[in-house]
């Protein structure tokens, strides 16, 4: 779908909802339970939209403040919201495609609907392609939900304006990738470059603590492992975690995310661009030329 890049904004957007809502009306058992990860300090609700998408609600444990992660179903996050019982008033958008910022224009007029809710904070990239925008953040700014600290990191290349946010905490770490980092994989270079997303995976995230939790953007597993097993066909990890993903059903695929840091930097040639078995297989001897030439590849895969 790479050609919405050359059509006006909302023209692209609109073509993108037709695909993603066609897609995702397609599926014969589509989920609406929701996984949850929870921390000491902070709790993380999974919820799964459209074909493939994940939406994040993000709580602060000590303060019930949330923040909520690409919400474009916004009515079941704040289904979510309700049954949980906490404050919701900041929205995160990691990039402008629909599938991730379709939903901010809605989730915006339900607050101004409910003017007892208190204003929607919505934090993205200095892009003018998102809408609602308020907080616009790039590289190391911070903020906070509740008592948590958010840093973030601009990591351009599939969108130009693409932003992951990371909070740690003195007892863990969580970072929300949307489309640049996926479990053993990565987004299209569709806006940047092979350099761009070195930088982002390799210099960014691969320096972050290695049981930092990924929650990624999409359930895209199966296709990614597979793809990292005919790279490196020697890798024991990346053959378990197939083996794991291809026995698992849809529920059970979904269960992989959040990875951690240090399994991508075991399991995913994107992040293994340094690594020779990576480098001979598509014959390249640089970590750069090897990161162009392995998105070549896997876009044909």
């Amino acid at each position: 779908m790479s050609f919405l890049n050359f059509l006006p904004h909302r023209i692209s957007q609109r073509l993108t909802a037709i695909y993603f809502t066609a897609s995702s009306f397609s599926l014969q058992r589509r989920s609406t339970s929701f996984q949850t990860t929870t921390m000491a300090s902070m709790t993380i609700k999974k919820i799964p939209a459209l074909k493939d998408n994940f939406m994040y609600l993000v709580v602060c444990n000590e303060t019930r403040k949330a923040a909520v992660v690409d919400p474009v179903e916004p009515d079941r996050v704040l289904e979510v919201v309700k049954e949980d019982g906490v404050q919701l008033n900041q929205l995160l958008t990691t990039h402008h495609h629909w599938d991730h910022a379709g939903g901010n224009e809605a989730l915006y007029q339900k607050f101004r609907e409910n003017p007892e809710w208190g204003e929607l904070l919505v934090y993205g990239g200095n892009d003018d392609r998102i809408d609602r925008l308020t907080n616009r953040v790039g590289q190391d700014d911070t903020f906070e939900i509740g008592k948590l600290r958010v840093r973030c990191l601009s990591t351009p290349c599939h969108t130009t304006s693409h932003i992951c946010y990371y909070i740690e905490t003195d007892q863990e770490r969580a970072v929300f990738t949307g489309d640049t980092l996926f479990l053993a994989g990565c987004g299209r270079f569709f806006e940047g470059t092979p350099e761009q997303m070195y930088d982002a995976l390799i210099n960014k995230l691969s320096a972050l603590p290695d049981d930092t939790k990924v929650f990624c953007g999409h359930e895209y597993s199966v296709q990614n492992l597979r793809f990292g097993n005919t790279v490196e066909p020697e890798n024991a990890d990346t053959k378990a975690l197939l083996e794991k993903a291809q026995a698992a059903d849809l529920e059970g695929r979904r269960a992989l995310v959040p990875s951690t840091i240090g399994q991508e930097k075991r399991t995913n040639v994107f992040m293994r661009v340094r690594e020779p078995s990576v480098q001979a297989f598509v014959g390249k001897s640089t970590p750069l030329e090897t990161m162009q030439a392995l998105r070549a590849a896997k876009d044909k895969f």
